[in-house]
């Protein structure tokens, strides 16, 4: 390297690194806004899929046709009369 241009390539490596910086700090800007977004969306998301399933198990409640039961799960008599209850055996 020759000594007459350390001076400029002094200043250009920190242009460079000033310009690596404000990159940097708006690609962390970007990144934070995106996980921001990313986690409104998964929340939003949770929300619509608990009430999707309160909906499922309102309409099951509604509809006894469609409430199966393992007789299995149910203990005694109860197999032959019970009709709403879920099942959390398996």
């Amino acid at each position: 390297m020759d000594p007459r241009y350390t001076a400029e390539i002094f200043k250009h490596l920190e242009m460079q690194n000033e310009l690596l910086l404000e990159s940097y700090s708006s690609i962390s800007h970007q990144l934070h806004k995106l996980q921001v977004e990313e986690e409104m969306l998964m929340r939003k998301f949770h929300e619509l899929m608990k009430a999707q399933t309160v909906n499922k198990k309102n309409e099951n409640n509604g509809n006894i046709s469609t409430a199966l039961v393992d007789p299995a799960c149910v203990e005694g008599d109860e197999a032959e009369n019970n009709f709403d209850v879920e099942c959390e055996c398996g």
